[in-house]
Order: structure tokens, then sequence, then C-alpha cells
């Protein structure tokens, strides 16, 4: 289980997973944590019949069908083969035939730094209209209203989306459901545990309710990829992605991928489907992972070269600058100073900590994490875009790194003048 992958410190403090480690959730999940801890002895052997998800592949095309007929599947990835669920016993078995191709499809959760909300509102705080992430994308410390955003999409592949939020209702325009049986829940999206919500909000919040995101024109694609505990499997993340690709082709429409989650396993299918979204014209932007400030520490898909992965600042000034949070993951210092990205490189940075946004009760919270920051990102990103019709995906990405390098960021660990490890290019902010 997730919890003994873990090793947690103070909510305000550095926290360090083991390599394994996957990102750790909310609320919600905090509460499961404890329970196989204290349910299951040492001395008590696994379920057997407990099943995993798992991607299966045949060269031969009589042989896959008769696995796909004998296992079931939960999705079809074509060319990579399909997911289903089996027993362990029976993926042992699988493993020995030389000519099945098969791996364990990981789990990716939620990106927080806290295990609850720092605090949460049942009515909107008329001191928080435009919380202190959006007056510093706006670079306007007075600023009461946002703008921009109008003709593009933000997907937002997270725990679901309350559509009925104020603040979000007149922006939603899909709303569907990954997580649930074998195809896909058109017209459903619950967010039961809160982050999807909170990170539409940063995102495109319109103001209805009071709350302002960065671009309040976006519409908002609430795509459910992670279940009501803040995890999920990789391949229904992967469905998703290509599914935004596919919409945005179909539809013809300019659109931002977010994703605020993460693990420290990369996934195949995540990678081919972010590879395939982003040679679609679609734009992904990804939380950088909350394993800070310790070198190397970017988990996916925020560690892929065609993902955006975004940093987390404080609202603390420190050397001129905004600082990076000590929970913000780090790139390697080696790639530092070229202002190119590969691998595991940090490309901006954005404000994450002590965010206040929506919730998925209809009221608001504040949290932190990269989670926090990605949105920005991806607002500011939809706001770049509306602004120059004409630009490509690539174009708009170009502007970002472009700006950010303008306004380098030069306090926390590892952050310093240039593109370094922790800020990557730096700071977008608005003229």
């Amino acid at each position: 289980m997730l919890h003994r992958a873990m090793q947690i410190y103070s909510e305000k403090g550095i926290r360090k997973m083991k390599k394994s480690a996957k990102f750790i959730t909310t609320a919600m999940l905090a509460a499961t944590m404890l329970v196989p801890a204290m349910g299951v002895s040492a001395n008590e052997a696994p379920n057997e019949n407990e099943k995993i998800r798992v991607l299966v592949d045949m060269p031969g095309k009589s042989d896959l069908k008769k696995a796909k007929d004998q296992y079931g599947v939960h999705w079809d990835f074509n060319s990579e083969g399909f997911t289903t669920d089996m027993t362990e016993k029976q993926y042992e078995a699988l493993k020995k035939n030389k000519n099945v191709t098969i791996e364990k499809v990981p789990e990716y959760t939620v990106e927080t730094t806290t295990l609850e909300p720092q605090a949460r509102y049942q009515a909107m705080a008329a001191s928080q209209s435009t919380p202190w992430g959006i007056k510093a994308v706006y670079n306007n410390s007075s600023i009461t209203t946002t703008s921009g955003g109008s003709g593009v999409n933000i997907a937002v592949l997270d725990t679901g989306v309350n559509t009925s939020h104020p603040d979000l209702a007149a922006n939603v325009e899909q709303c569907k459901d990954f997580t649930v049986g074998t195809s896909i829940r058109n017209g459903s999206c619950t967010d039961r545990q809160g982050h999807g919500t909170h990170v539409a909000g940063s995102a495109l919040a319109n103001g209805n309710g009071g709350l302002y995101g960065v671009a309040p024109q976006a519409d908002l694609w609430g795509y459910k990829v992670l279940g009501d505990d803040g995890s999920g499997s990789a391949d229904n993340i992967a469905k998703a992605i290509r599914h935004v690709a596919d919409q945005a082709t179909a539809l013809n429409q300019k659109t931002v991928i977010n994703m605020s989650l993460g693990s420290a396993a990369e996934s195949s299918l995540i990678t081919n489907a972010v590879n395939y979204a982003y040679g679609k014209g679609v734009l992904v932007i990804a939380a950088a992972g909350n394993e800070g400030p310790y070198q190397g520490s970017i988990g996916f898909p925020g560690a892929l070269q065609n993902a955006v992965a975004v940093a987390a600042l404080e609202n603390v000034q420190q050397n001129g600058t905004y600082r990076v949070a000590d929970f913000s993951s780090r790139g390697y210092s080696q790639y530092a100073g070229d202002y190119s990205i590969g691998k595991y490189d940090v490309e901006v940075s954005a404000p994450g900590a002590s965010i206040y946004s929506a919730w998925y009760d209809g009221g608001y919270a504040t949290i932190s994490g990269t989670s926090m920051a990605s949105p920005h990102a991806a607002g500011l990103a939809a706001k770049i875009w509306a602004a120059n019709p004409s630009a490509t995906h690539t174009q708009v990405r170009s502007d970002l790194q472009n700006r950010a390098a303008n306004n380098d960021i030069l306090s926390g660990y590892y952050a310093g003048s240039g593109d370094d490890s922790a800020s990557g290019f730096g700071f977008y902010r608005l003229p």
C-alpha cells in the first residue's frame, strides 16, 4: 500500500520519499493510509484473489484476441497492447511466456505537501477574490479581477471537478470520467476529494462566486482520472490524455492539459500518450513533484521532455525574488544553465504555496504543492494562446520560457542566476 512507500516529514518541512514511493495525496487518502497498517498482520498471507492492473501485448493477432477474451480488456491501446486486471499468480505465469510482453501498470497520485488543506472555508473570503498567486502572475498587488483565455480549453486531469461550483460552472464544456468501468462516462466527473476542483479554480475561476483564476474565459474540460482517494492507474490517465488530443483535433480547438499528479515510476503508456498529444498540437503542463529540495526528484509525467514541469514558489521575498519552496522537486544541476529542456528538467516556476482556491463542496480551501503551481502556468498558457490565436503550442511554450527567463528566481535551494535546477527558466509574470 501507499503508506508503506512513504516517509513523511512535517507539513512545512522537507519530505523525503523512498525511491519506489508514490506521491502523497490529501485528506481522504490520509485517512485510508492508516487502515492497512492496523488491519493486516505481519504473518497474514496476501490475498491471492486481489487483482492488479497490467499491460499485455503479444505479436500474434489471434493470440492477442485469445488473451483479451480470457482476461477481459480495461483499455485497448492498439499497438501498445491492452490493459486488464489479473491476480499476481496469473501475472507471474504469463511472464514466463516468451511470446508475451507484460508489465504492471503503476499508480499515480495527486501532488500535495499537506495531508489536509491548511484551511477550509464555506463562504468566499472577500480578501481572497484574487489570491496572492494570481496577483503575482499578473504582477499587480491591487488587481481585483482577471481576464483572458477565450477560445482555449484547459483539460484538468485530476480527481474530477465540481461542475456546479459558482466559480467554475459557466466554464464547463466537457465532464468525463475515466475511472469507472471500461468506457468513458460522459457527463460525469464528480470530485469527492477536492484536489481537482482546487486546481481548476486556480487555472480559470470566473469570479461568479467571487474567486478569480488566471484565465477566467477559458473553457474547462473536467476529466476524472483519479479516484476519490486521490490515486489512479496510469492507463486511465493515458487514455484521458489521448482522448484530449483526439477531441482537440476533431474540434480544431486550442487545448492545454494540466496534470497535477505524478509518480516516481515512468509509465510507457503515459509517456507515449504525452508524446501523442504533443504531436497533435496540445500543450502539456504538469506538476514537478513534491520531493524537494533533492536533486533529480522530479516525478512523471512532469519529468518528460514534452511536458512543461512547473516548480512551486512561496509568497516569500528573498534576494529580491520569490522563493522556490523547499518541497518543490528539483532537476539536476549538471543540466542547468543551458536554457534547453530535457528529461528531468524543471521548466518554469509559478505560485504553489498556501494557495486559496475552489473546493469540492462548493466552498474554498488553501493548499500547498506543485499541484497548485501547475494550473497557474496552464492558465497563463491559455491566456497567452488566446491573445495570439495563430500561435502553435510550441510557440506558446517558447513564450512561457522566454518571459520566465526575464524574471529570474534567485532564492531557494539550488536556485540561482539563469536556468537552474530549482526554478527552471524562472517565473513568467505578465508585463
